[in-house]
């Protein structure tokens, strides 16, 4: 039988089961696609969390995405040889430049391949391993069940200490200047995430000690980033304790369970994810450029 003819289009309102069905295909990759269109919707007005969806469909079914978000970056979710015609698409349909790729290894390689982005500078180039983790299997840290390493919701005394540390993390982690790094951690934004059930602190002996939060979620699962523990106070297994007190908050709110990445060269989180008991399941990337991009 011949397949029904490809078409490009954007996904608007009352196209979310037909997305959300595509996206479930592909659970382990489209957190950010799956949470993002769930908070926001599918309809653009340049706000946080929204994005221009630009899919392929054969027939009435997805069969690729991208999103052309409120950054101006591209979350991918598309076979490689699907992803210069969505990424053309979306930029014709939002008018915008692009700043960043994020998706799976070969899906963000075939876009900078096809525009000749592969050469261009960056603020941040960054392949990255992929977790999973089924939330029964977790391996909670001594520490934490003792409560040796207390783990909280942070509140509005935590909120000073909470943006110096994410300061850091976007210098260290994000490639950021420290100019960049204020100006893109909000203090607003914590309280928010914290009544959210997406921001947690540590403490051990009575100090604050580590943070982390999800980057984003679903009913389903959750979504770790932006795992922070001071340098001074590293190798000490705070960053264990955090990610697994926040696991635990997330499972008894009814998630089964988690995805991250991190860095290829970066062996103590590595060790710190697979002791919770994270399995590798694939790749990712992250590139944000040093300039907007115009296609």
């Amino acid at each position: 039988m011949t397949p029904p003819p490809r078409e490009h289009r954007v996904l608007r309102a009352g196209d979310e089961e037909r997305l959300e069905r595509f996206l479930l295909a592909h659970a382990d990759t489209t957190m950010f696609l799956r949470g993002n269109s769930r908070r926001a919707g599918l309809e653009y007005q340049g706000e946080r969390f929204q994005a221009v969806y630009m899919a392929a469909l054969e027939g009435e079914e997805v069969v690729g995405v991208t999103a052309h978000t409120w950054r101006d970056s591209f979350i991918l979710e598309a076979p490689p040889p699907l992803v210069e015609d969505l990424i053309r698409a979306a930029v014709e349909a939002s008018g915008r430049k692009v700043t960043g790729l994020i998706g799976a290894c070969a899906q963000v390689d075939a876009a900078r391949d096809a525009f000749g982005w592969s050469s261009i500078d960056t603020i941040l180039d960054s392949r990255e391993i992929l977790y999973r983790l089924e939330l029964d299997a977790l391996r909670v840290p001594r520490q934490l069940e003792t409560g040796e390493h207390p783990c909280r919701i942070p509140d509005e005394g935590d909120v000073e200490l909470l943006t110096e540390w994410q300061r850091g993390y976007f210098v260290e982690a994000l490639g950021r200047t420290r100019e960049q790094a204020r100006e893109q951690v909000m203090p607003e934004t914590f309280l928010p995430a914290a009544r959210d059930g997406s921001l947690f602190l540590l403490e051990a002996g009575g100090e604050r000690v580590a943070m982390t939060r999800f980057n984003t979620k679903t009913p389903d699962c959750v979504q770790v980033g932006g795992v922070w523990t001071p340098p001074p106070l590293r190798s000490r297994g705070y960053a264990r304790s955090v990610v697994a007190g926040s696991l635990l908050h997330a499972r008894a709110a009814g998630a089964t369970r988690s995805i991250l990445f991190t860095e290829e060269d970066n062996l103590p989180a590595q060790r710190c994810y697979q002791g919770l008991g994270y399995q590798v399941i694939g790749d990712y990337a992250l590139v944000d450029f040093a300039e907007p991009q115009e296609i």
